[in-house]
């Protein structure tokens, strides 16, 4: 509805006198004349209810867009900061792997050292002889470089020592002298130590031992190892006289480094 205008406006007007009859009082009657003109919007009446524009709706279409836009980027700005965490966090469990590995290899060899000529590994020092003698002066030589006739406590170890072997000897008979005898009970193997063999934790070639006399009549009561070319399964224990000279390995426990560990 157009705008309108109210305005107001009186006109009195005066009854006029008869020229016979008395005279009265004069009365007055007022009009109120009500005009309208197209400049304002018409007085609202009570309890009548405005006309609310009506929305063609385009205005929201513009909101919308706007809005999805701003999700879109915000999305994509937390998929690359999911993919930049993931990749931080691959690095930082690799890197967390290596020093793990490190961590172990120095609880294997925690800053330790051997004397000269002495080979370090597992915490303990070996010593491979390059002169030959029978096993009980072998021992005896072991012990006065504060050592003993290795004994082997492992797989592992077993490993170790076979692989050394193999590098030092010259010749298939070049063997070397453990700490392993059975000269106090035959068939009654005992370590050094006085520890007894574990039955579940022997490396003996096949066919031995066989405590062999005829090269010694008191049989075969010491034990030797190696073999040059390589063995199946780490196998190459044999037992021999205790009188024939060899090599032999020595073992004792590692001392802890005090310089820094390089």
């Amino acid at each position: 509805m157009s705008e309108a205008e109210v305005f107001y406006s009186d006109v009195k007007f005066t009854r006029a006198r008869g020229n016979n009859g008395p005279a009265s009082s004069p009365a007055e009657t007022t009009y109120s004349e009500i005009g309208l003109s197209k400049t304002q919007p018409p007085a609202r009446l009570p309890g009548s209810k405005q006309k609310q524009p009506e929305s063609n709706g385009r205005s929201k279409v513009p909101s919308e867009r706007v809005a999805l836009g701003v999700v879109s980027v915000l999305l994509a700005a937390a998929a690359i900061a999911l993919g930049l965490i993931s990749h931080k966090n691959m690095e930082l469990s690799q890197r967390l792997t290596e020093c793990d590995a490190l961590a172990e290899d120095l609880k294997v060899e925690p800053c330790q050292k051997c004397d000269k000529d002495w080979e370090l590994h597992g915490g303990k020092c070996y010593y491979f002889s390059t002169n030959t003698l029978p096993w009980e002066e072998s021992r005896k030589k072991c012990e006065a470089q504060h050592g003993d006739l290795v004994k082997i406590d492992s797989r592992e170890e077993q490993k170790f020592l076979e692989r050394k072997l193999r590098e030092k000897m010259t010749e298939d008979e070049d063997k070397f002298w453990i700490g392993l005898t059975d000269s106090q009970t035959e068939g009654k193997w005992l370590w050094v130590d006085g520890s007894p063999l574990n039955t579940s934790l022997t490396f003996w070639l096949t066919g031995d031992p066989d405590d062999y006399k005829k090269e010694d009549m008191d049989g075969e009561d010491c034990v030797r190892m190696g073999e040059k070319g390589g063995v199946h399964d780490l196998n190459c224990w044999l037992d021999k006289s205790c009188k024939k000279p060899h090599k032999r390995i020595c073992e004792k426990q590692a001392t802890a480094a005090h310089l820094k560990c390089v």
